[in-house]
């Protein structure tokens, strides 16, 4: 096994990040990134802002601790059965960000009432019926709202991402609540209407070309 010394870093930054944007708190969330056969994660109960890379856990596939003194994120399942069922994902970023997980103590995804939505991989972001945190239940229900997206809502929880790197996983994290802020404001004034159908699926190829690619 690789020392992982660069993902471990990357998991430090990127969970002093999520505390530093206030889309986590203290040792709230967890984050992951995929490593040889495996992955490392976060361990339990850590502050974030006091996180060291030799801190981080590595775990099999068969959900074991290989490498680290103490105990990985309760929530390790979700984020190995997303390196299990998605292999183009290389990082998961699980959050209580505010608004996000507000709609989802609501039990209700996001629609499509900003082209912005698609950034997740379809024409929603769906919420997945509550379980206890740390629970196969929880994590089969993840999986199933998820479906081909990137970012799915947990009720009564907060939300989890996933993306090819690290950076591309918290740009997700951080859209996925601004997104949940604007459509919580949206209806605070009104109703918001959804783009239709055929626009989102417009949309969604046009953000398979997005940024700086060439126009093949």
């Amino acid at each position: 096994m690789t020392d992982g010394t660069v993902l471990r870093r990357q998991i430090v930054d990127a969970a002093r990040h999520l505390v530093e944007r206030g889309l986590n708190r203290a040792a709230a969330g967890n984050v992951s990134a995929r490593c040889d056969e495996g992955f490392l994660i976060t361990p339990s109960g850590v502050h974030a802002m006091e996180l060291k890379p030799e801190q981080i856990v590595f775990m099999d596939m068969e959900g074991n601790p290989v490498q680290g003194a103490l105990k990985p994120s309760s929530e390790w399942r979700m984020h190995r059965d997303i390196y299990a069922n998605r292999p183009e994902a290389q990082a998961v970023i699980h959050t209580h960000s505010d608004h996000a997980t507000a709609l989802a103590c609501l039990g209700e995804p996001i629609p499509a009432f900003h082209y912005m939505v698609a950034m997740a991989g379809g024409e929603l972001i769906d919420c997945a019926p509550y379980a206890t945190f740390g629970t196969e239940e929880l994590s089969r229900n993840m999986l199933r709202a998820l479906g081909n997206r990137r970012a799915v809502l947990l009720s009564h929880h907060g939300v989890i991402v996933h993306g090819k790197s690290m950076d591309n996983a918290l740009t997700l994290a951080e859209e996925v609540e601004g997104l949940a802020r604007q459509y919580i404001l949206a209806r605070s004034i009104g109703h918001p209407k959804t783009l239709p159908e055929d626009e989102m699926v417009r949309v969604l190829k046009l953000f398979r070309r997005y940024g700086q690619k060439d126009d093949d």
